[in-house]
């Protein structure tokens, strides 16, 4: 038989049962002894080296930088700090996943996915629950459908927010973990490892695409974690859960070890010119590729007049085959690629010429609305 492999991106279908979503939190694999023993306050997220007395009751008892990880130490860490999202409009209600961002004394922002909460841009409600079934009414303060990224805010403050980490310094193979609320199962832990890098995902059809540089991994995620935390073994941030691979032709399917998430490093860039002024950038080459090019690379089909790529020198028909140092396959990877980069980033970009000759271009990419 046959079988192919879909991308889904609709983790927004999350099961209800009698009118409530299910709480609680499952742990997924604990380990042993290993890495640094150290105490993170409850409520500041704090980290102190332990004591040979232990973590006083304020603070949680973690193990740090350990070749295995210590999934029930993270959850217990960061699960107050992601939230379960309900979305009620003129299409349904459905659920994904959040995290808390930033907090000070008066209100708290969130981070999830867009195409979670796009729904209720024009009408309908978003509410938010926190781990102890706290409810809260959200806004939208900006959303990036380019990058699938929304910032809601609430009016509540001092939450406990995530830790950022840096997904430049993630490897293949480390120890990772996904919190989230998949089929409305709020706070549901799981761990895995991270199973590829810089994995050109394209999500939609024709004209409506999401192009995601992404962060593969087998930790078992689910329609209705998109949004949801993808954390290291030190319990940091490193991605935002956003897509799953599907071996179904129908209907949502569940996981089989393939899932994405949007490198924090990227996230990050586009969620701070959220928080300060609602709106994004994302970076512009100023080409057009040939979708219709079979071969190896993405071949230009036309250039911006005055843009990065014509500044840079680069013509028309010309493939390119290498940005940054990674091969570029076809063109939605080249369009990976490049929104992996924040605009005025000088980038090297290897391309075959119409003649059939190679160069190396040297490009400072432009800068474009989201």
């Amino acid at each position: 038989m046959k079988t192919s492999l879909k991308v889904i991106s609709g983790f927004v279908l999350g099961a209800i049962v009698g009118g409530s979503v299910i709480g609680g939190i499952a742990t997924a694999n604990t380990t042993q002894e290993l890495g640094v023993k150290v105490c993170v306050d409850k409520k500041s997220q704090g980290i102190f080296l332990a004591p040979s007395s232990g973590c006083s009751s304020s603070r949680t008892a973690l193990t740090l930088g350990a070749p295995t990880i210590d999934v029930k130490s993270i959850a217990a860490v960061v699960a107050p700090s992601v939230v379960s999202i309900k979305v009620t409009s003129a299409l349904g209600a459905e659920t994904g996943s959040g995290w808390i961002y930033k907090s000070d004394s008066n209100l708290s922002y969130i981070i999830t996915n867009n195409h979670v909460i796009e729904g209720a841009v024009t009408s309908g409600t978003i509410l938010v629950e926190l781990l102890n079934g706290d409810t809260l009414t959200a806004q939208i303060v900006g959303r990036d459908s380019v990058y699938d990224l929304a910032v809601l805010r609430v009016s509540r403050g001092n939450l406990p927010t995530v830790t950022i980490g840096n997904s430049s310094k993630i490897s293949v193979g480390e120890p990772v973990v996904a919190i989230g609320s998949p089929l409305g199962l709020a706070s549901t832990v799981t761990s895995g490892i991270i199973s590829a890098l810089n994995r050109p995902v394209t999500i939609g059809s024709d004209g409506g695409e999401l192009f995601v540089n992404a962060i593969q991994t087998d930790a078992a995620i689910n329609p209705g974690n998109s949004g949801g935390a993808l954390l290291d073994s030190f319990g940091r941030i490193v991605g935002v859960n956003s897509a799953i691979a599907t071996l179904s032709s129908g209907a949502v399917g569940g996981n089989i070890g393939v899932g994405y998430a949007i490198p924090i490093n990227e996230a990050k860039r586009v969620i701070d010119e959220l928080v300060a002024t609602g709106k994004s950038t994302r970076p512009f080459l100023g080409v057009e590729f040939d979708r219709a090019f079979t071969g190896i690379g993405a071949r230009i089909k036309d250039i911006t007049p005055g843009e990065a790529a014509e500044k840079a020198g680069i013509p028309v028909g010309s493939v390119i085959t290498n940005i940054g140092g990674l091969r570029v396959a076809n063109y939605s990877a080249a369009i990976v690629r490049i929104r992996s980069y924040a605009p005025g980033t000088t980038v090297p970009i290897v391309a075959t010429l119409p003649n059939g000759s190679q160069r190396t271009f040297t490009v400072t990419l432009g800068s474009a609305s989201s």
